[in-house]
């Protein structure tokens, strides 16, 4: 058995086949928490894992990225081709609302993105400001249900640190989470694990990005540490054979790490999915 920690069957890429790929990774052995990026795909994750019995499971929360801050755009198609998936404010009632499903087993995705960002100084920090502001209303929500966390960094692992370690203080136990698709230098995988954190690595190993070495990251992660995912539709394997990223996937990103950490594919499954079933207690 395998555990996809981080899929997005719940997007609109899936309307048209999502149960028929559902019912193919359970046949497979391939269990899934898909993940929110705001509330209606939030809900719609909470939806889809009720139809299941077993194996399939929700994360729900609002991704920094459709937080409209008025302050920046962002290409359509990647907030589900609609401005409509923005929301101005997080309602923590309808969100708290809905982590009272069994099926939710985090709160993610969420975290801070500087990609998409102002050009002037004045905005980039009221930018950032909204966006930390917005994280520390999800960790409270997490807090509240006694949840995990999914976070989403890219381009801000210093700062999201400083804001986790600052908020540790409020957390009634240890701070428990996973940094899902990690791209980070030694030095924020080292930061990140020192924070109690898992790490999630996805298709994205398979691209080369400048500044990071994914096989010297991935071989300098405690087996006990690392979780595996998709992200699908997104970060296809190049070795794939499905045009459209889905759960499948996890064997390819599985196979690739076994060979970078020099452990059989049989041994590292035992790992993760040991990793996963302790982090959101499935």
């Amino acid at each position: 058995m395998l555990i996809d920690t981080h899929a997005h069957l719940n997007l609109s890429a899936f309307d048209k086949d999502r149960d028929f790929i559902i019912k193919k990774c359970l046949k497979n052995n391939i269990r899934m928490i898909n993940v929110g990026t705001n509330y209606e795909t939030s809900r719609k994750a909470v939806e889809i894992a009720q139809k299941y019995q077993e194996g399939v499971f929700a994360a729900i929360g609002l991704h920094p990225i459709n937080l409209d801050t008025g302050l920046v755009k962002i290409k359509k198609d990647l907030l589900e081709s609609t401005s409509n998936f923005c929301e101005r404010e997080f309602d923590y009632e309808k969100y708290e609302r809905l982590a009272q499903s069994s099926k939710v087993v985090a709160i993610g995705e969420i975290g801070l993105d500087y990609y998409w960002k102002p050009k002037t100084t004045k905005k980039k920090e009221l930018f950032k400001k909204f966006q930390k502001d917005l994280l520390t209303k999800q960790l409270k929500l997490a807090n509240e249900f006694n949840l995990p966390i999914i976070f989403h960094c890219r381009m801000a692992h210093a700062e999201l640190s400083e804001l986790l370690k600052s908020n540790i203080k409020n957390i009634k136990s240890k701070l428990r989470g996973v940094m899902h698709g990690f791209v980070g230098t030694l030095e924020e995988l080292k930061s990140s694990l020192k924070l109690g954190l898992y790490i999630g690595f996805n298709g994205i190993i398979f691209k080369k990005i400048e500044g990071i070495d994914f096989k010297k990251v991935i071989f300098e992660t405690p087996l006990q540490k690392i979780l595996i995912e998709t992200d699908c539709p997104y970060l296809t394997p190049p070795t794939f054979p499905e045009k459209r990223n889905n759960p499948l996937a996890v064997k390819y990103i599985l196979k690739e790490i076994s060979e970078i950490k020099k452990i059989s594919q049989e041994d590292l499954e035992k790992f993760i999915n040991e990793n996963a079933r302790n982090l959101f207690n499935l």
